[in-house]
């Protein structure tokens, strides 16, 4: 197991609450409950940033040219 860092954390008293519910009814700590929520939001971000990179080569439409596109599909 890695070695685990302690910090302090202010949490708004409703959002306190609802962790401590929420870690009672699924039986996990409010720590367990916190890492898996920014795990899960770093990652979303990571996959972001690689989704952008991926599309960086793509050709830029204008706001137009996707009107016109979209008029001329009857999208619009």
């Amino acid at each position: 197991m890695p070695q685990l860092k302690r910090v302090t954390v202010y949490f708004d008293p409703s959002l306190h609450k609802a962790l401590r519910v929420k870690a009672a009814h699924t039986d996990r700590s409010l720590s367990e409950l916190v890492n898996a929520a920014v795990q899960q939001t770093l990652g979303e971000d990571a996959q972001d940033l690689a989704t952008f990179a991926e599309r960086a080569k793509e050709p830029a439409l204008s706001f137009e040219d996707v009107l016109k596109d979209l008029r001329r599909r009857g999208k619009l």
